[in-house]
Formats: structure tokens, sequence, C-alpha cells
């Protein structure tokens, strides 16, 4: 039996990360918040990310600052959307995966309403058994979203699944839904984030597959 393996989208599937710091450095001069580059980005990026501004400007942000922090990075983010691509070797992984009978899915904190075209236009829907963005708030982590993604899964045992994401919150969530992980490195974390989640880091999404299936051996 092969893994099942359940890809992240954003900063692991598709090829991201520039976007997400200029839309960052956008939001933040029209909040007042100094630019930032991409290795502290790495450096103190986290899941929920309210945690983030909290690494960021020392102190939680309240409700009502967060809906805008919130809102305004959105904005950005999906004015420079249409420029980003896949990641190197996505569509070949993903095409040789189903020829050889390995099952995949999509789970993303992406809003399912636009990940759901994305996935489309890109043209590898096809390849997953069910995608799922997020539906609702966007402040909270992975956990219960991937629970949910792998209990609508028909005969996909958690044992033999492999959460391949670009964040320690895909690592939490895997690990709490009975699952493993592999991370990339090509996302949101440095390298040394991404390791101290105690889990095999990977530098392509090639590595990130071959490691999946040593995993459930």
């Amino acid at each position: 039996m092969t893994a099942h393996l359940v890809w992240d989208w954003n900063g692991t599937l598709l090829d991201d990360i520039e976007t997400v710091i200029e839309a960052t450095n956008a939001s933040f001069a029209e909040i007042g918040l100094p630019s930032i580059t991409l290795e502290r980005y790495r450096e103190l990026y986290c899941v929920p990310v309210p945690r983030f501004y909290e690494r960021l400007i020392g102190r939680l942000p309240t409700e009502d600052e967060w809906l805008v922090l919130d809102a305004v990075f959105h904005r950005h983010y999906w004015a420079l959307a249409d420029r980003c691509t896949l990641a190197a070797g996505a569509v070949e992984l993903l095409a040789e995966g189903r020829v050889a009978g390995r099952t995949q899915s999509l789970c993303s904190l992406a809003p399912h309403d636009r990940l759901v075209p994305l996935v489309r236009e890109h043209g590898i829907e096809r390849h997953f058994v069910r995608v799922d963005g997020r539906v609702g708030r966007s402040d909270e982590g992975k956990t219960e979203h991937l629970i949910r993604h792998l209990a609508a899964l028909d005969g996909v045992e958690p044992r033999r699944t492999v959460v391949i994401g670009d964040a320690v919150d895909d690592a939490r969530a895997a690990v709490a839904a009975g699952a493993h992980a592999v991370l990339y490195t090509g996302g949101s974390h440095a390298r040394s984030s991404l390791e101290a989640a105690g889990v095999p880091v990977v530098d392509s999404l090639a590595e990130a597959v071959e490691t999946a299936e040593r995993l459930v051996r």
C-alpha cells in the first residue's frame, strides 16, 4: 500500500511566498508598520496568524485590530495572486502519483470559494479525491480542519496518511489527526523553525513524496 498524501496549498503546491511578502509589506505600509524581509518573515511567521503579529509588534492584536489586519492583507494578496505559479515539479508529481495509484487530497486554510477555482485553473483538480479550503474565520489553525478533512475521506487511514506542508502548524495538525507529516522549506518558515517540529524537513516536493512513502512502510 502507498501513502495517502494530503497536500497543503499556499507555500507548498503554490509557489506564492514572494507574493505573500509583497502583500504583507503593502498591508504593513497601509497600517503604519515597517516592511519585513523574507528572512525575517520566515523567522517570525506562525499559525494562528494573530501570534505572528504578536511576535512582530509585541502584543496580540485586539479583535477589531485583527479584522483590519486580516482584511488589508487579503485585499493586497488577492490583487496579486494571479501571478503565482505552481511549485517546481508539482504538476508532474501529482500526475505521477495518480498513475501509480496513490490517493491525494488537498487541505488548505485558503478560503474554499477561492481555492477550488484556483486548483481548477491550474489544471490539477483531477489528481485529488477531495479539496477542502477554509470556511469561516481565518485566525484558526489547521488541526480541526484537517481532522474533518480526513473524516470525510472514505477508506483513508490516518496512520497511512502523510501531510505535506510548509508550516509547523501542518505538523501539529498531522500529529493531532494521527497522521505523519513532511515539511517543505519553500514556503513560510525558516528551516530551523521547521526542524523544531520534529518531523522530516525537505527542500523539494519530490523529496517530500519520497520521504512520505518511507514513513508509511
